[in-house]
């Protein structure tokens, strides 16, 4: 066995760089938890190239004096703690001083800072962990980090890094992550020379939260709290009907540091039991006071899990909580015991038609009309004084006894009106249409009953499966676009999919930083502004699982995840001619009878038993 040694310091950081720096979100959150730790009330956050070129802090803090501004990139050079006792009261983001050695150790990062007392600043260049060069230089108070060429000296770190749009997609939770913890501060993100977001200071955390994700979020929360002995939680929880399929916008702090903790997720899931379907998950923004020593925020190099001395008790406070929120606001099904001698009003919604009355035109009646007199006698009308208008044929067949003139509304119809439009329904589209969830239409055997939406999926599936083998493009153009919120990090997702989305026939458009709009929709799908809302939110879901397996299984598994989509958003056939139209599509398919997930599709009822029926 080779002999023990110690590491150099060099190789020991790009260790350490190994937790702590995994992409340019890791360094744009230690920079801004150092810039809050700091006291700054303003922090602007500069990226290129997703942080691959260059990631710049600049705040208005504390500073540093020229001594400090070299000793913060060695190892655990820190200012928040002095001996181990002040591992059980850390209110700080850092503490570790890990951070600024690791970033130094493999990346070019200048430092410039100044604080308030001193006349000039102080200019720190280091790169690759090797020894730095300072320099005095004009600055304003506070620190300005420049962090450049991220991974310049590690190839095969930088060769991991994700496409622009994710990584960019990873900064902006980062980002907000932060902002969150502190609404009293003022911070700016801008991305290549465009801003992407300028958040001043909040009045409260609701404005925050407005000002990062939208009104649509803010319109879907309602206020929580509790004062217990073992933690104090307050903050926002959505309302069950706006819960989504996507994970997005569930975030936990405790102390002002945010964490993630999937058992107390539980305790919020659990309390929305009997509020959300399963599969959806509402928003929540959770903050959390407990006394410091319950609680050890050193266990992961990140600092984003906590451990909770009692955390059984918390998880029961917090379902608590959150459930007794949840019945303050009335979100549960109301019980109306006193029903007796009430009149039942119905409920008018999309049936309106059939409660709302309709007034009807008034049309006169010739009561002496009769089709199969030889003359038609009429009270109300003349028809001899304009006998001259009728064309030869009619008044020949008046005088001959016929009877094939009649009033205008019973003219036969053009001939060439049947050209455009399907005006009789022939025998092999007798097709009816229950309820709109199946087709019932006669067989050799009997009765075939089919599955709307599974046969839906099943015409989508295959055509988005050729699309997606051969890229083709198969989309409708919508009558209206249509504009949908979907905030920052999902609209880079939209954008890093572009072309997956168009060779499926899905023209989607950036509109600002976090609105996309659909201008077209693939064939079958419905471009009503509420389903085309629904489908982005589907959309989102599938693109944000990712497809990075095999050609074949990922075609087929995108096809199928699209498909599913669209018949659940697809209209139902209105009429028999589009029945049909649809039977006859399915049965051109390579399989009528199942769904790509093995679902079956149609069933035929045999004479013998309907007959056992009756």
């Amino acid at each position: 066995m080779p002999e023990l040694k110690i590491l150099p310091g060099n190789v020991a950081n790009m260790i350490a760089a190994g937790e702590v720096v995994q992409r340019p979100a890791s360094v744009v959150k230690e920079l801004m938890e150092n810039s809050v730790d700091a006291g700054a009330t303003s922090v602007t956050v500069i990226i290129t190239d997703s942080g691959r070129t260059l990631i710049q802090v600049i705040d208005n803090g504390s500073g540093m004096s020229a001594s400090d501004a070299t000793l913060c990139f060695e190892r655990h050079a820190t200012s928040k703690i002095a001996s181990a006792e002040d591992l059980s009261s850390i209110l700080t983001f850092g503490f570790r001083g890990e951070a600024l050695a690791s970033i130094a150790a493999v990346a070019e990062v200048t430092l410039r800072t100044r604080r308030a007392e001193d006349e000039v600043g102080t200019q720190v260049f280091i790169a690759g962990g090797a020894a730095p060069v300072t320099e005095d230089v004009s600055s304003p108070v506070g620190t300005n980090m420049a962090v450049r060429n991220l991974f310049y000296n590690i190839p095969a770190r930088r060769k991991f890094l994700k496409s622009d749009n994710v990584e960019f997609k990873h900064i902006v939770e980062e980002f907000t992550r932060v902002a969150l913890t502190r609404p009293d501060v003022a911070f700016t993100l801008s991305h290549n020379g465009k801003d992407v977001y300028v958040l001043k200071a909040a009045k409260s955390l609701k404005f925050r939260i407005l000002d990062l994700l939208g009104g649509a979020v803010v319109g879907d929360v309602v206020d929580v709290s509790a004062d217990t002995t073992v933690a104090r939680i307050s903050g926002f929880v959505g309302r069950p009907d706006a819960a989504k399929k996507t994970l997005g916008n569930q975030f936990f702090f405790v102390n002002g540091r945010y964490f993630r903790s999937s058992y107390l997720h539980k305790a919020v899931m659990k309390a929305y039991e009997e509020f959300v379907p399963s599969g959806l998950t509402p928003s929540y923004f959770i903050y959390l006071e407990v006394n410091p020593e319950d609680i050890d925020v050193n266990i992961h190099p990140t600092k984003t899990e906590i451990k909770f001395e009692e955390d059984s008790v918390i998880f029961q406070v917090l379902y608590a909580c959150v459930r007794e929120t949840l019945g303050k606001n009335s979100f549960g099904a109301s019980i109306d015991f006193d029903t007796e001698g009430s009149v039942s009003i119905p409920v008018v919604g999309k049936a309106f038609d059939e409660y709302h009355p309709v007034s009807s035109v008034h049309v006169g009646v010739d009561p002496n009309y009769n089709p199969f007199d030889e003359v038609p006698v009429s009270s109300g009308f003349d028809f001899s004084s304009f006998g001259s208008e009728l064309d030869e044929s009619q008044s020949q067949s008046m005088k001959s006894g016929g009877s094939s003139y009649a009033p205008s509304w019973h003219q036969e119809e053009k001939q060439d009106y049947g050209k455009l439009f399907e005006t009789k329904v022939t025998p092999s589209t007798q097709v009816l249409v229950l309820q709109g969830k199946y087709l019932v239409t006669p067989s050799k055997s009997g009765m075939m009953l089919v599955n709307i939406r599974r046969a839906n999926e099943r015409i989508l599936y295959e055509k988005f499966l050729q699309a997606l083998s051969m890229s083709e493009h198969v989309s409708q153009a919508a009558l209206f676009p249509v504009q949908v919120q979907v905030g920052v990090e999902s609209r880079l997702l939209f954008d890093d999919n572009e072309q997956l989305l168009r060779s499926l026939g899905f023209d989607i458009s950036a509109f600002g930083n976090d609105t996309i709009v659909v201008n077209g929709v693939p064939e079958g799908y419905s471009c009503e502004p509420g389903k085309v809302q629904k489908m982005v939110e589907d959309l989102t879901f599938i693109l944000s699982e990712g497809h990075s397996s095999l050609p074949e299984t990922m075609r087929s598994s995108m096809a199928e995840k699209f498909a599913f989509l669209g018949a659940s958003t697809a209209e139902a056939p209105s009429t028999a001619f589009e029945a049909q139209k649809l039977i006859d599509t399915l049965f051109a398919c390579e399989n009528a009878e199942f769904t790509s997930s093995g679902r079956r599709i149609l069933t035929i009822m045999s004479l013998e038993d309907i007959d056992k029926k009756f």
